[in-house]
């Protein structure tokens, strides 16, 4: 049983399964199973992908990938929704302390899929910052003896380098966020963004939505409830245009955190630029 477990016992459930599945998998290379995303931070809800990370001793055997794509494929299949969400990476326990951004990509499934991928996604200090803050243990050694704490201004550079590049690539094909989940998305991880950089911490988008609200310039306030509010149905949402107004108005938000959080003094207040 976990060590630790979520407020949600449909969740509960399927972590129980996917712990028990990882440990026998791996047997003596396992090491831990964390929680980090939502479900550590706070504010999740019935569409939140399910973020986690399983530590282990010594990196995968390439023959051994195959039966983790079989075993997730095997924990998709469940009836239960939250499997359809699992979304997670495999991380050695020396690359979990020792970040290094060049290092090889994590074996690691995105949201929903069967099919597993190398990637740098859950290989940063924002993911280390809330596995060590807020993460839950579902099994192995507290995470904190795992982890060293993010140096904050580590983990500004970070989230400042991920604000400008992802407003270049928006900025250049609009059409990116011209749909439901991608516009509200874009407004929420800017208001997140601007309160990391503001705080040094993470929290929830919907927190850092309230907060961006009081902080910012009223202009703003009704595009991000508009943002929050538009949560149900995720998939659907892809497939539905966004308002164009919104559209316009979400990259006009796009260079206003911008230019505020040029002004920030890091650990300072959030303050008007």
């Amino acid at each position: 049983m976990p060590i630790h477990s979520t407020d949600c016992t449909d969740l509960n459930a399927i972590l129980v399964q996917l712990v028990a599945a990882n440990k026998t998998l791996l047997a003596g290379n396992f090491v831990g199973a964390y929680l980090h995303g939502s479900f550590a931070v706070g504010d999740p809800d019935e569409a939140s992908d399910v973020d986690y990370m399983i530590v282990v001793e010594r990196d995968i055997a390439d023959d051994q990938v195959a039966d983790i794509e079989a075993m997730q494929a095997r924990l998709w299949a469940l009836d239960s929704n939250w499997a359809k969400h699992l979304e997670g990476s495999y991380i050695t326990r020396h690359a979990l302390r020792r970040y290094a951004p060049d290092s090889a990509p994590l074996l690691y499934f995105d949201n929903g899929s069967r099919v597993v991928e190398r990637s740098q996604h859950d290989n940063t200090f924002v993911v280390r910052w809330q596995l060590r803050e807020r993460g839950i243990t579902l099994a192995g050694p507290d995470i904190r003896t795992l982890l060293d704490p993010v140096p904050v201004d580590d983990l500004r550079r970070e989230v400042r380098a991920i604000m400008h590049s992802r407003a270049d690539g928006w900025f250049a094909h609009p059409e990116h966020i011209g749909n439901r989940f991608y516009q509200p998305f874009a407004v929420l991880t800017y208001c997140r963004m601007l309160h990391t950089l503001a705080t040094g911490t993470v929290v929830s988008k919907p927190a850092a939505a309230a907060w961006a609200q009081a902080q910012l310039d009223p202009r703003w306030t009704d595009l991000i409830q508009r943002a929050v509010a538009d949560r149900p149905d995720p998939s659907g949402r892809a497939r539905t245009p966004a308002d164009p107004g919104d559209v316009v108005e979400t990259l006009a938000f796009m260079r206003h955190v911008i230019a505020v959080s040029d002004t920030f003094v890091p650990g300072g207040p959030a303050t008007e630029g």
